[in-house]
């Protein structure tokens, strides 16, 4: 394994690069949420098309994540990160310019599929740039502060660009963003080289792993709107099941796997993926259940609406650069995160006894709590999962993370819209009430629902962190002390 002398001494301009080329990729699905509706009544497509705009997005990216993170160990992360920002940058650009339907998926499905290189390239190049313990903490930790917030942002973002500009710059305003990357990029970011060749890719592995989170993806989708029983929604999940089964027994068989299962098997990394895919669980629904609640029960334009998840999106940024960097220096990370979830638990519980009549107040109280637990454990989470792995493999342990993300996303939406409109179609015909006051309330208690479920999902996170990580508090000794409590070996830069 090659090694270098002393640190990239620009390490610190690569990471404020690597993390606005990554806010983009968070930005994009919250704009393009905000700004769909306007969108759709420019183009003059059905709701059916209004929902294969998000899904074009997310079957692309979640079914290549393991591919692209993969591609990014064999041709270089550097290469891999700036080729999957010029095209996500064409890609927006071709979405913003789209004259139909038609051709505005087709954007979104290469949005998909350039992020699907970009994300885990990004967290490899982190990986990979910083591994002095103290350092690493400090980097994943305002990466997360960006990356945790940028969902907010793009709420707050996609409103305003909407209501002053027009529904076409939640496309283009990615282009700068891209922009700022590939010079970041070409300036001041480095790679290690690999010296393992990788120069056969596993074709196979690559089929199987993309088409079973794609049908798993779908699967989720279509039961939200569908319904569980839907024949092409069972169809859909048991498919996905079954070809992720078949992928994983394949890449324990064959000399060259796009998944090497020791990334999975090392009990840290495997704990942090399942915590980040709990977590996420409760998160994606919880963003779901706020919008409506805000702009259906309260009625705030979609412009409050976003602005009203600014102290979220605050108290995340907070929670991952400024509690969850210091407090890893104290804690081990699986206790660290543990207690993260549970205090963001403790917020959601706060949500779940809203009413039509609560304060913001009340709101941002929530709001902050779950924002500071969340962050606080995203960060140790999201360092754990690509820490301890060769330079080969931190591509595709990468991109894991956001596999993690993406499943867990699609299951929590599904499952908790579904339990939260079976609580309001019940509560109407069990109280038998008309109007928008009935109906106001009927709303809010299934919401009220769903956050109790988000928060069953974040103890189970915090269980998962709590029981499944043992790696050490790091003393910060050098690049060494987190890789013996890993057992795996740690590239020196």
């Amino acid at each position: 394994m090659s090694a270098t002398p002393h640190p990239n001494p620009r390490r610190w301009a690569a990471l404020l690069f690597i993390s606005v080329a990554q806010l983009m990729v968070f930005l994009d699905s919250a704009v393009m949420n905000i700004a769909l509706p306007s969108a759709q009544q420019a183009l003059h497509f059905s709701d059916g098309g209004r929902q294969w705009v998000i899904t074009a997005y997310g079957l692309a990216f979640g079914g290549l994540l393991i591919v692209g993170g993969r591609l990014g160990d064999m041709l270089g992360r550097k290469r891999t990160f700036i080729i999957g920002l010029v095209g996500f940058a064409l890609a927006s650009a071709l979405g913003g310019a789209a004259g139909n339907l038609g051709v505005l998926l087709v954007a979104r499905a290469g949005q998909g599929v350039f992020g699907a290189l970009l994300a885990p390239a990004s967290l490899a190049l982190i990986s990979l740039t910083f591994t002095d313990s103290k350092e690493r903490h400090k980097a994943f930790g305002i990466y997360g502060a960006i990356a945790t917030a940028g969902g907010v942002v793009g709420l707050a973002l996609g409103g305003i660009l909407t209501e002053y500009l027009n529904w076409r710059w939640a496309m283009f305003v990615n282009i700068p963003f891209a922009v700022a990357g590939i010079i970041g990029a070409l300036t001041v970011v480095h790679d290690i080289p690999n010296e393992v060749d990788h120069s056969r890719i596993d074709i196979p592995g690559a089929v199987l792993a993309t088409l079973g989170v794609v049908a798993l993806v779908f699967g989720f989708s279509e039961a939200e709107s569908r319904g569980w029983g839907s024949g092409l929604t069972l169809a859909m999940l048991a498919a996905g099941v079954v070809l992720l089964l078949v992928f994983l027994i394949t890449q324990s068989k064959i000399k060259f796997p796009i998944l090497p299962l020791h990334v999975l098997s090392e009990r840290n990394r495997a704990g942090a993926y399942l915590s980040v895919a709990f977590g996420v669980m409760s998160m994606f629904s919880m963003f779901l259940f706020l919008s409506y609640y805000l702009q259906l029960v309260k009625g705030y334009s979609p412009i409050a609406a976003g602005f009203a998840f600014v102290p979220l999106g605050v108290a995340q940024g907070t929670g991952s650069m400024a509690l969850g960097t210091r407090l890893s220096a104290r804690m081990r990370p699986g206790l660290l995160m543990a207690a993260g979830y549970l205090v963001s638990g403790i917020g959601v519980l706060m949500l779940a006894l809203l009413d039509k009549d609560s304060s913001f107040g009340l709101l941002a109280v929530a709001e902050v709590i779950t924002g500071l637990g969340i962050g606080t454990a995203f960060m140790p989470a999201i360092s754990l999962g690509t820490h301890g792995v060769a330079p080969q493999d931190a591509g595709v342990a990468s991109a894991m993370v956001g596999t993690s993300q993406q499943v867990g996303g699609s299951i929590g939406t599904a499952l908790l819209n579904t339990i939260a409109a079976s609580s309001t179609a019940a509560y109407l015909a069990s109280h038998h009430g008309h109007g928008k006051a009935a109906t106001d309330a009927a709303l809010v208690h299934g919401f009220s629902i769903g956050f109790w479920w988000a928060a069953g999902f974040l103890a189970l996170a915090a269980l998962f962190s709590f029981f499944a990580i043992n790696t050490p508090r790091p003393e910060h000794s050098g690049p060494s002390a987190e890789a013996e409590a890993l057992e795996q070996p740690v590239p020196v830069h």
